[in-house]
């Protein structure tokens, strides 16, 4: 019963440590999210200050695989290149090894000092709306260094050290066996990918070198699989991710592998000299215990840090690596229906899913601008198979343009479940309305490709007047369609609303000509009545058209 309790005691202290660190890694990203877009394109310029960015992030969310999976956001989103993206990722694994330190510290510090001051600041600012990420964060770091002090005193109750049968079973390991330092390194990788969280599994390893009956060549090698295991939980979200997405995922993955194998080809050496960076002798099995959790940060640090070292030159080399890995699908991953930039699986914050959102609405609206172009082909073509091939195309274009309308507003409707800033709610109703617009845009298109259908099975033909302005009336909707999608690619500020009402309201008045001199052909038996009717449809739908851009930009700009 004894052992019982202290093994819930451990395993809920580990869960208070993933819990903790989570609820930082989550407030630090609520409140710096806005920003994050700007940080990283700002810091990322070279490989040097990329990884900086990349270390200071981890440093300051406590998790590297909150870091990796955003910045394969960030990829998959096209705002990191994957270049950048890996320099950003090489950082974090050196960021990481704060956690470390810090773990070190509870096993030799009395963190209760701290624990309680920051419950009890948390918990002023957590109901005070203007600072309730603070809170949060405040209440993390609580939790995290409560977590270290159970764990330390969960470490001291199971007196490991004097269990003759723990003992016996580690001491039946030969340390000075390749074999065995594999073993163990698996054991890490698997237990890492099992519970996704490689802090849970340090603070496991330290807890038993700490106790004196893990041997540190062991220890290590666990460490080496966390390096290896903590790669899983990125590679998992991009598997259905875009390929530069998965691409920034593998180069993780390689990354840590050929750290551990060229660490594997030295291991004992460059262990030895570790551990007389940390002092301690590890020949002296069982003594100088208290100095074995800085001997794993110490291993930790150095291990990234020069696997660092050698491979920041290697950039290129890795991303060239990863697109030979990872081809290419050419054509086909670019036809037909799929969301580029917006994959649910990778939602980290609100601000950096409304950044994909954004790019998402603007890859929309030019799609709806090719289905324009579409319809354009259509109407000037005079090949039978062609023509149908090309409605048929229109006609799947104006599908795809219902589902993602569907997709998109669902994951806004995702994001919207989130606690939200002002600014974001309101980007949020923006993006809705727009999508709506758009969708609207893609069934006018639609109705302008049915009318030309049913005018091309009646026989009827237009004079060469009517084609002349409907092509005039066609390319000022072109006009407008690309007036819309400058706004959305680029920042509001940057733009005039006023052109796209200027277009509007030559449209409008181009419209009103044309059905007055509809009306006088007409009467005067230029062309008859059915042929009046396809050509009034297709002005109206045109001048609708451009009432659908109009409101696009409006909603843009906040109108």
């Amino acid at each position: 019963m004894e052992y019982t309790m202290i093994a819930m005691k451990l395993l809920g202290s580990l869960g208070l440590l993933i819990f903790g660190m989570k609820m930082m890694s989550d407030a630090l990203q609520k409140m710096a999210g806005p920003q994050l877009r700007h940080v990283l394109a700002r810091m990322t310029s070279n490989r040097l200050s990329g990884m900086l960015t990349g270390t200071l992030l981890t440093c300051a969310v406590q998790s590297s695989s909150a870091t990796t999976v955003m910045t394969v956001s960030f990829v998959s989103a096209g705002l990191l290149t994957l270049g950048q993206a890996i320099s950003v990722i090489m950082g974090a694994n050196i960021g990481t090894t704060l956690t470390a330190w810090i773990m070190s510290l509870g096993y030799n510090v009395d963190l209760t000092s701290v624990v309680f001051p920051a419950f009890a600041l948390g918990m002023v600012l957590i109901y005070r709306k203007s600072h309730r990420y603070v809170g949060d964060f405040l209440f993390g770091i609580a939790f995290m260094f409560l977590s270290l002090v159970m764990l330390s005193s969960a470490g001291k109750e199971m007196d490991l050290e004097h269990n003759q049968a723990v003992v016996d079973f580690f001491a039946s390991f030969d340390t000075g066996s390749y074999w065995t330092i594999l073993a163990f390194l698996a054991i890490g990788t698997i237990i890492t990918c099992i519970v996704q969280s490689s802090a849970a599994v340090m603070a496991i390893t330290i807890l038993l070198c700490s106790t004196g009956v893990l041997p540190i060549y062991l220890g290590i090698a666990l460490v080496m699989g966390e390096n290896i295991g903590t790669t899983a939980t990125a590679n998992l979200v991009a598997l259905g991710a875009n390929t530069q997405a998965r691409r920034a995922a593998l180069a993780h993955l390689l990354f840590n592998v050929f750290g551990v194998v060229w660490v594997l080809i030295v291991f004992y050496p460059f262990v030895d000299i570790v551990c007389r960076l940390a002092g301690y002798d590890p020949t002296q099995i069982g003594q100088h215990t208290e100095r074995l959790p800085v001997v794993l940060a110490m291993f930790h640090t150095c291990f990234n840090v020069v696997n660092t070292a050698i491979l920041i030159g290697l950039v290129p080399q890795l991303e060239r690596i990863c697109r030979w890995l990872l081809p290419d699908k050419g054509q086909a991953e670019s036809e037909g229906f799929r969301l580029q930039y917006i994959q649910s699986n990778l939602v980290q914050t609100p601000e950096i899913a409304v950044l994909q959102a954004q790019k998402e609405t603007a890859a929309y609206g030019l799609r709806t601008a090719h289905m324009f172009d579409m319809v354009r082909n259509l109407f000037a073509e005079t090949d039978g198979k062609q023509f149908a091939r090309q409605y048929d195309l229109i006609k799947q274009a104006e599908d795809e343009s219902d589902l993602m309308e569907i997709e998109i507003g669902k994951y806004l409707e995702q994001v919207s479940d989130d606690h939200l800033s002002d600014e974001t709610k309101e980007k949020i109703r923006r993006m809705l309305r727009e999508i709506s617009e758009l969708e609207s845009i893609g069934d006018a298109c639609f109705k302008l490709a049915r009318t030309i259908v049913r005018k091309r099975e009646t026989g009827k033909a237009f004079t060469e007047h009517q084609n002349a302005q409907l092509q005039v009336l066609m390319s000022l909707c072109d006009k407008a369609l690309s007036q819309m999608n400058t706004v959305m690619r680029g920042h509001r500020s940057d733009h005039n609303i006023n052109e796209t009402f200027r277009i509007e309201n030559e449209i409008d008045q181009l419209r009103q000509q044309l059905k007055v001199e509809n009306v006088q052909a007409v009467n005067d038996h230029e062309y008859d009545y059915a042929v009046s009717t396809f050509y009034v449809d297709l002005v109206n739908e045109l001048e609708k058209l451009g009432d659908y851009v109009v409101n696009v930009v409006e909603a843009r700009f906040g109108k």
